[in-house]
């Protein structure tokens, strides 16, 4: 995730909340609507603000602060959903160490930090937020923190209690099923720019709004 903004020696809340604010809103944006995100994210600064005093800095502040925003996520995906039905438990599919984890571009077959990320790392269109909601929550997550809040792998698992191992393989499904969606819903071309740009199928966009 690299250095942060803010010194672990110099835990100022207003500075922590003035960098993160609004990193937290929109990665919360992108797993939930706008208003419950809106209400969200000011819950996680309040637990943030309770909690500073007591923080040990055994990891990044940012870390910190996007693992509390993470489980109150999940909390509110939870809540959300039918009775006793667990998100995480309903669609995890077991994790197999022989899985193909090497990344590659979902367009080219290339390597990372290519042609999709950079379309999910824009303007987050109608089209890729739809297909996002789409894919199960924990590889919704994932594929958020890397691909559009930019987070390295080992301070995904660490913000979601899970091994490095267990991150690049969710991952990598995550970006398959991606893949797979955008095929499906949505037009890929390139724009004026000649960067790659989507939108919505007429038959997804009559699906969606029946």
């Amino acid at each position: 995730m690299g250095t942060d903004k803010t010194a672990e020696s110099d835990l100022d809340f207003q500075k922590i909340h003035d960098i993160y604010h609004p990193k937290i809103f929109r990665y919360l944006t992108s797993l939930i609507d706008e208003y419950e995100a809106e209400d969200l994210t000011q819950e996680v600064f309040a637990k943030v603000s309770r909690s500073l005093g007591t923080f040990r800095a055994e990891s990044h502040v940012s870390t910190w602060i996007y693992r509390i925003a993470t489980n109150l996520a999940i909390d509110r995906i939870r809540y959300c959903t039918l009775p006793f039905a667990d998100p995480l438990k309903r669609t995890e599919e077991p994790i197999d160490a022989h899985d193909e984890i090497e990344d590659r571009n979902i367009w080219t077959g290339e390597k990372p930090h290519t042609a999709e990320q950079k379309l999910i790392r824009g303007e987050m269109t109608d089209c890729i937020r739809s297909c996002l909601e789409n894919l199960p929550e924990t590889n919704r997550i994932v594929l958020v923190l890397s691909d559009l809040e930019n987070i390295r792998n080992k301070d995904i698992a660490e913000i979601m209690g899970a091994t490095l191992e267990t991150v690049k393989i969710r991952l990598h499904r995550a970006r398959a099923m991606l893949r797979k969606e955008i095929e499906k819903n949505c037009r890929v071309y390139r724009d004026e720019r000649n960067e790659l740009a989507c939108e919505p199928t007429e038959e997804y966009s009559r699906h969606r709004k029946s």
